[in-house]
């Protein structure tokens, strides 16, 4: 496990891996990562050709292009999938490679994150890529997982975790309303805490179905944000530009974030005080850093 966990990118954007078309206009917008999806948004039918397009588009050079597709751009995005925990095997066979950075495990459970760090252990063998180099992200989906997410956390394989929120909900008989919305939080937490504990990076954020509901996204991204994610996904490429501008720190932070450290660092450690008179500690001084690391990881616009 790094000592430092890493900064992931912003916004992840969902694309059908039954639509091919679509990669290359996914690959050429705004958002930091892809998730090419093989689980959810496919129907059972036609899985195996999503397999083979997302390979495909996995593995091509620059201007090949899917099969069905448009001349491929370099993606400038990192590149995930999701997988299904009924066929992460099949999948990861399929989509293992060196433009793969890593995989979204759907319905994680103890067994199938450990059953997938072992396939992508011997693929990396087996395929020459360095051991360890594709990571996983386990989406928490049900009350199974959430009664073993102390276990799921150690795993050297695991990135972070994310929420599914509709499954989770639907697997809980919770309905979404303002009277259960500390319910909601609670569980929103359990994930901050058992991610920060572990020292692995912070949670990814659920998205939206709501798509034409700027408002409501930028309000909940914002809310998310405060109780510790540091990235979202996105169902929809409008979606990508507000999540960008809830989870980069704008510039009074930056500014604020650059006062502090340099103060701290200026004194040599310890206990001071900023411009206004107020304390700068060891932790005041970690949040400050956090925020500057996201800043620097965060691609040009």
């Amino acid at each position: 496990m790094p000592s430092t966990p890493a900064v992931l990118p912003r916004s992840f954007l969902y694309v059908p891996g039954n639509k091919p078309d679509l990669f290359p206009k996914a690959a050429a917008g705004a958002a930091d990562a892809l998730i090419l999806d093989l689980e959810d948004a496919v129907p059972l039918d036609r899985k195996d050709e999503a397999r083979t397009a997302v390979g495909r588009w996995l593995t091509a050079g620059a201007g090949t292009g899917a099969a069905g597709a448009s001349p491929r751009p370099e993606p400038r995005q990192q590149q995930w999938v999701r997988l299904n925990p009924d066929s992460f095997d099949s999948d990861l066979h399929a989509v293992t490679g060196p433009a793969l950075d890593g995989v979204f495990l759907a319905k994680c459970s103890r067994a199938v994150l450990e059953g997938a760090a072992g396939v992508l252990a011997e693929l990396e063998i087996e395929r020459d890529l360095p051991a360890g180099s594709i990571g996983i992200i386990g989406l928490i989906e049900d009350a199974a997982a959430l009664a073993e997410l102390d276990d799921i956390v150690r795993s050297r394989r695991l990135v972070t975790l994310a929420l599914g929120e509709v499954d989770l909900l639907a697997d809980l008989r919770m309905a979404r309303t303002a009277g259960t919305a500390a319910a909601l939080d609670s569980l929103r937490t359990r994930l901050v805490v058992a991610c920060a504990a572990a020292g692995l990076s912070a949670p990814v954020a659920p998205t939206s179905t709501a798509i034409r509901d700027t408002e409501l996204f930028e309000r909940t991204g914002r809310h998310l944000h405060d109780l510790g994610f540091r990235s979202r996904t996105a169902i929809h490429p409008s979606q990508v530009e507000l999540i960008h501008k809830t989870f980069t720190p704008d510039d009074a932070a930056l500014a604020a974030a650059r006062e502090l450290v340099g103060r701290f660092d200026g004194q040599g450690g310890g206990v001071g005080v900023d411009s206004e008179g107020r304390l700068i500690d060891a932790a005041v001084i970690r949040s400050a850093r956090e925020t500057l690391g996201r800043a620097s990881a965060a691609p040009r616009e």
